[in-house]
């Protein structure tokens, strides 16, 4: 029963936080971003990342990229395929290169300094889904092209990462218990995609044509959460994040007759419970050992975390043919790190490319990033309706 107090304090503190948020005009994310930070070890102490809120925060970011998939533009995201890919391309080279150099100034090897360079590289979509939903910036020509390249940029990140483990002898990404090479890394990604090709086009309308049969109380809705579930647990197996999988499981869900019932009762429940808990478990995974000792290094990676993808997916959609404010749009929905970020830095770390003495420091810049990038996106967002307004 600890457990649910421990849910009672976290619900009622993101509730209070959150509607001071909106006051003062913050992002809803960040007010439950801070409330992990002053509840959790870095200040308080109260609430710690045990199993079960790990659990919920889990679910809560499966949900909330599924709302994402299911409120996305198929159309508009097949649109901008291109722009997609070299926003994500250019999103990962410059973090790589700029990232790993810096880091080298700080005493690490080559080794650690790429592998910090990957960590980087990586892009968490779901904190910028949240602030595109809020600002109804979802389904612009920026919005799809945010989203197409996080997809993008997450199987870019894996390959790289699947890379070093395989060239540097690592321990390997896991998949099962067993060690995965990179050559069944890349071909399970690609069945996993085959198979999204099959729930979107067939499997979905399918199986929630079969649920509405059923005379069980919204068994419509349990189809599309047994989905949504299936394909996140799926795309964690081939290696990919489960939000990945959950944002395809929406857009799925998004071709059928039966998209508005599944959003009308799953998005209370995301909002009410597990999509605050997954913010607030992002706040948790911050601690200030080392702080005043490697306080340089975390501010090194925290400034460049956010310039390298606000420059180098700004550039990449500069390039695609995005006038300035569209780009700065796009850059911004393309800095947030939160748990693919995490992901990456616990995998290389336990496969050996990094030392524990800078796994701290990293994970800290992390959430510093994670943290600032919401407000960086509403920024972009305002200047870019600005602009749209004086034209």
């Amino acid at each position: 029963m600890a457990f649910i107090g421990t849910l009672t304090l976290l619900l009622i503190t993101t509730l209070l936080a959150g509607h001071l948020g909106q006051r003062v005009g913050l992002p809803a994310v960040v007010p439950q971003l801070l409330v992990g930070v002053v509840l959790g070890p870095a200040m308080l102490g109260w609430v710690h990342a045990d199993t079960n809120l790990t659990t919920f925060a889990d679910i809560g970011v499966v949900i909330l990229m599924f709302l994402g998939g299911m409120e996305s533009d198929i159309d508009l995201l097949k649109r901008y395929l291109r722009p997609a890919l070299i926003v994500a391309c250019a999103g990962v080279i410059m973090p790589v290169v700029l990232v790993g150099l810096a880091s080298r100034g700080f005493g690490v090897s080559w080794t650690e300094a790429a592998f910090i360079g990957v960590i980087f590289s990586a892009t968490s979509v779901s904190i910028s889904v949240a602030v595109l939903k809020e600002f109804h910036y979802l389904n612009t020509r920026e919005g799809a092209t945010i989203l197409g390249a996080a997809v993008a940029d997450d199987i870019i990140g894996v390959i790289l990462l699947s890379v070093m483990i395989a060239i540097l002898g690592g321990e390997g990404l896991n998949t099962g218990g067993q060690q995965s090479n990179l050559a069944i890394v890349l071909g399970e990604q690609v069945a996993f995609f085959v198979f999204i090709y099959i729930l979107i086009r067939w499997l979905t309308p399918m199986l929630l044509h079969f649920s509405d049969r059923l005379t069980m109380t919204s068994s419509s809705t349990i189809m599309a959460m047994v989905i949504c579930l299936g394909t996140a647990w799926l795309a964690e197996e081939v290696g990919l994040s489960g939000a990945v999988g959950a944002f395809f499981a929406g857009v799925a869900v998004a071709q059928t007759d039966y998209k508005a019932e599944a959003l009308s009762d799953i998005e209370p429940l995301g909002y009410a419970t597990f999509i605050p808990l997954f913010f607030v478990s992002v706040g948790l995974n911050v601690k200030f050992d080392g702080l005043s000792r490697d306080w340089l290094f975390i501010l090194v990676l925290s400034v460049l975390g956010v310039v390298t993808k606000l420059w180098g997916c700004g550039l990449g959609a500069r390039l695609s043919g995005f006038e300035r404010s569209s780009a700065h749009v796009i850059g911004a929905g393309m800095i947030s790190r939160g748990e693919m970020g995490l992901i990456t830095a616990q995998i290389g770390y336990a496969a050996h490319l990094l030392r524990p003495d800078f796994y701290s420091s990293i994970i800290l810049a992390i959430i510093v990033v994670t943290i600032v990038a919401p407000f960086m996106l509403k920024f972009s967002i305002a200047r870019a309706n600005r602009a749209a307004t004086t034209h």
